[in-house]
């Protein structure tokens, strides 16, 4: 591939970004670490019970078309809880690289 339409693909992309208002620092960025209590909580709720949930929902499911009623469903609680419970620690862990974007 040459360069002959327009320069190096970088020079290309900053072209174009600014030609897009993509220059400007995402807002985001700013106010990453900003989040409220009440929202970290209703977030932490959602990722409990959306885990349970659709573990019970698979559970359930393969029960009924296997015919075998306390077996998946148990098994599937205890991967939803865990699961549930590994997404809130993957939220409140701090970030690798928080300083920035670099």
């Amino acid at each position: 591939m040459s360069n002959e339409d327009g320069g190096s693909f970088e020079e290309r992309l900053r072209a174009a970004r600014s030609k897009q208002g993509l220059d400007a620092a995402p807002p985001a960025a700013s106010s990453a670490g900003t989040a409220s209590p009440m929202g970290i909580g209703v977030r932490v709720g959602v990722e409990l019970v959306s885990a349970l949930a659709v573990s019970v929902a698979i559970g359930w499911g393969l029960d009924h078309w296997l015919h075998t009623t306390p077996l998946f469903i148990g098994l599937f609680v205890l991967l939803g809880g865990a699961a549930g419970v590994a997404n809130v620690w993957r939220l409140m862990m701090p970030k690798k690289g928080a300083a920035g974007p670099q």
